[in-house]
C-alpha cells in the first residue's frame, strides 16, 4: 500500500531555484527575528517592571536560560538549519521541528518566573482559559494533533509551497510545544504541576503518538513530500533515504529525550523520599537559583494573597 501523495513534482521545482549552502553564507528571515526580538523585550519590561520589588527579581540564571530558548531559535529558524529545511532535506526539517518543541519551549517557560504571568490572570476570564488550556489531557490532545496534522502530505505540502503557511506551522509547533510542557515545568502554582508519578506516565504516553507518526513516514512506499523529490541532493541521500532519515530522528532522538526526562524525575521524586506532593514546589521568585536546582524545581513559590491564588492544589 502506497501512503505517497500523487502530487506532480515539476512545479515545486521553482521552491529551490537558486538554493544554496555554504559555510559563509548565513540567512537571516525578519519575520522570525520580529518574533524573537519583540519576546525578549516584552521579557525585558516585565524583568525591568518586577526588579522594583526585591521578591520578584529574575536572576541571572534564570534570564540566561531564557534567552538559551531565545537563542536556539533564532539558530533553529535561519542560517543553515533553515536552508538545509527548507530547500534540501526533510531529515533536517525533523532536527528544526524537535528543537523548537523539546529545546525552545521547556527552556522559555524554565527562564520565565511565576510572578511575570501572574497579572495576567487576575482576569477570571484569562484564569478560566489560562486553566482549561493548560489541563493536562487538554495539552497531550493539542500537541500530538498539531504535530500528527503537520506531518500529513496534503498539510505539509501546503506548508512548503506557501512561506505564511510554514511560519503558522513553526507558530502551532511552538504554542502546542509551551502547553506540552506546562504540566511538567509550571511556574505557577495557580496552573499547577502533575504528581511525580503523572509526570513520568505523562512523558511516557507523550513518546507514543509521535512514534506512530514516525513510522507511517518511515514505512511509506513512496516520497510523501515532493518538494524533497525536487530538490538539490547533497550528502549522497536520496529522497527516500532522506526521508527515512527524517522519520528516525522524530523516532528515536525523539523519544529517548522523553525517557531522558523521565529519568530526571525519578531521580527527583527519590530525592523526596518518594513524596508526590513535592512535584508542586515551584521556582523560588527571586529568581536566586543553585545549580542542578531551581530552573527544573526550586522551592515553592510565596503565592499571593489575592483570590486567584487561594486554596489551590499544589499538584494536579
Amino acid at each position: 500500500m502506497s501512503f505517497a501523495l500523487p502530487v506532480s513534482v515539476a512545479p515545486l521545482t521553482l521552491l529551490h531555484a537558486g538554493a544554496q549552502l555554504t559555510l559563509t553564507r548565513f540567512t537571516v528571515h525578519p519575520s522570525t527575528v520580529i518574533g524573537i526580538i519583540a519576546l525578549g523585550a516584552l521579557y525585558w519590561w516585565r524583568a525591568r517592571e518586577g526588579g522594583r520589588d526585591s521578591r520578584s527579581m529574575v536572576g541571572r540564571t534564570r534570564a540566561s536560560v531564557f534567552a538559551a530558548g531565545l537563542l536556539t531559535m533564532f539558530f533553529a529558524l535561519n542560517g543553515w538549519i533553515h536552508d538545509l529545511s527548507d530547500s534540501f532535506l526533510f531529515s533536517e526539517h525533523m532536527v528544526q521541528h524537535l528543537l523548537l518543541a523539546l529545546v525552545v519551549a521547556p527552556l522559555l517557560i524554565m527562564g520565565t518566573p511565576g510572578w511575570m504571568l501572574r497579572p495576567a490572570l487576575r482576569s477570571p476570564l484569562v484564569r478560566g482559559v489560562a486553566g482549561a488550556v493548560t489541563n493536562p489531557l487538554r495539552t497531550f490532545a493539542f500537541f500530538n494533533l498539531v504535530v500528527a496534522a503537520w506531518h500529513l502530505p496534503p498539510l505539509y505540502n501546503v506548508a512548503m509551497a506557501h512561506h505564511p503557511v510554514h511560519i503558522l506551522q513553526h507558530l502551532t509547533f511552538l504554542v502546542a510545544a509551551v502547553l506540552m510542557w506546562w504540566p511538567i515545568l509550571s511556574p505557577l502554582p495557580e496552573l499547577p504541576r502533575l504528581a511525580y508519578p503523572m509526570q513520568m506516565l505523562y512523558l511516557f504516553l507523550m513518546s507514543i503518538p509521535m512514534s506512530i507518526v514516525s513510522v507511517y513516514i518511515a514505512y511509506a512506499d513512496g516520497v510523501l513530500y515532493p518538494a524533497y523529490a525536487s530538490a538539490p541532493r547533497i550528502w549522497g541521500l536520496s529522497p527516500m533515504e532522506d526521508q527515512l532519515v527524517g522519520a528516525l530522528i522524530m523516532w528515536i532522538p525523539g523519544g529517548l529525550f522523553f525517557f531522558a526526562i523521565i529519568s530526571v524525575i525519578f531521580f527527583r521524586w527519590q530525592q523526596h523520599d518518594g513524596d508526590e506532593t513535592m512535584a508542586g514546589a515551584q521556582v523560588r521568585e527571586d529568581g536566586a537559583l543553585s545549580a542542578g536546582r531551581g530552573v527544573w524545581e526550586g522551592e515553592r513559590e510565596a503565592v499571593p494573597a489575592h483570590p486567584s491564588a487561594d486554596h489551590l492544589p499544589a499538584t494536579r
